[in-house]
């Protein structure tokens, strides 16, 4: 088929064109940016060295900080570089890269917060057999089917988004590549790739957010009605939580910016809230385990310890 894309780089328009803003706004992502790969590196590092941690929450809690890595890494450090630059372009071919690790690696958090809800599910509401329902072998699966479900339902919007005819203008209103800012400016029918985002990414979406929901529906009602240690009660809660939190943090942006049908013409808006779950979660979600949590806190305390005492 004949190429019909005639734009061969895109120019990001970018948060702000104030250049006193923009030397605000740098120093402040690029301590985000930093905080965030340190503090999910901590947690990664935590999750292997440590053998009492060798158990299916943290095997997921690390998987999610790897996500988080890589997750901010696609957009900030080009966002960085824009407030540098008074023109940020794109080539074409990096702008559906970005788009699919973009898509990918969030599409891949959201079915693991999934997983991680199901994983406490069993963990809460059913101990005795925890260690052979949540066994290795079944716990690498769902960490590989996590991954490849998240690769190819963002290849899906790549090539359906590479495919479109783009002659111009060549603006994206956004400081990254993503979907709807780009079907802004493509010359053809945009119906398909509007279908595949409202229904596709709906149901990644959505499927992992009714299983977190019935897990924990499952969860509260057992802590309830079947334990009766207060004790037992208040850890619980305390570790679901911080799940929950994660939840609410990726999930209320994410919906509010993707299940609306329409591309719509509030990209302010739409930067705002990508910014959050971007940006901003993944500074938050270490904070959120390390700090509500005794095990990862006291592995990180022993880890530092030994690197102390082997260095005086």
């Amino acid at each position: 088929m004949e190429n019909q894309t005639e734009v061969r780089e895109f120019i990001l328009v970018g948060l702000t064109n104030l250049l006193e803003l923009q030397n605000t706004l740098f120093v402040l992502f690029l301590l985000l940016y930093l905080t965030s790969l340190v503090g999910n590196a901590a947690i990664v590092v935590v999750a292997i060295a440590e053998p009492q941690l060798h158990t299916p929450m943290y095997f997921f809690l690390g998987n999610l900080s790897c996500l988080d890595i890589f997750y901010s890494t696609v957009t900030v450090p080009k966002m960085l570089a824009g407030f540098l630059s008074e023109l940020q372009t794109i080539s074409f071919s990096s702008c559906m890269a970005q788009l699919h690790f973009f898509h990918f690696l969030g599409s891949s958090e959201v079915i693991l917060l999934g997983v991680m809800a199901y994983d406490r599910y069993v963990a809460i509401c059913n101990p005795l057999r925890y260690t052979i329902i949540m066994r290795k072998q079944v716990c690498l699966v769902l960490a590989t089917a996590t991954w490849s479900t998240g690769f190819f339902h963002a290849l899906m919007h790549a090539v359906a988004t590479a495919r479109l005819p783009f002659c111009g203008p060549n603006h994206i209103e956004h400081f990254f590549c993503d979907i709807k800012p780009l079907l802004k400016l493509a010359c053809g029918s945009t119906q398909l790739n509007l279908i595949l985002l409202n229904t596709v990414t709906s149901c990644i979406a959505m499927g992992p957010f009714i299983i977190t929901l019935l897990s924990y529906l499952y969860i509260i009602m057992f802590l309830l009605f079947k334990v009766k240690s207060r004790s037992s009660q208040q850890k619980a809660f305390s570790t679901c939580g911080s799940h929950l939190m994660v939840v609410a943090l990726l999930y209320v942006p994410v919906l509010f910016n993707y299940m609306l049908p329409s591309v719509g013409n509030a990209s302010q808006r739409d930067m705002m809230v990508t910014l959050i779950y971007s940006a901003i979660t993944p500074v938050l979600n270490p904070l959120i385990y390390t700090l509500r949590n005794q095990e990862v806190k006291a592995a990180l305390q022993k880890i530092l310890g030994r690197k102390v005492s082997t260095f005086t």
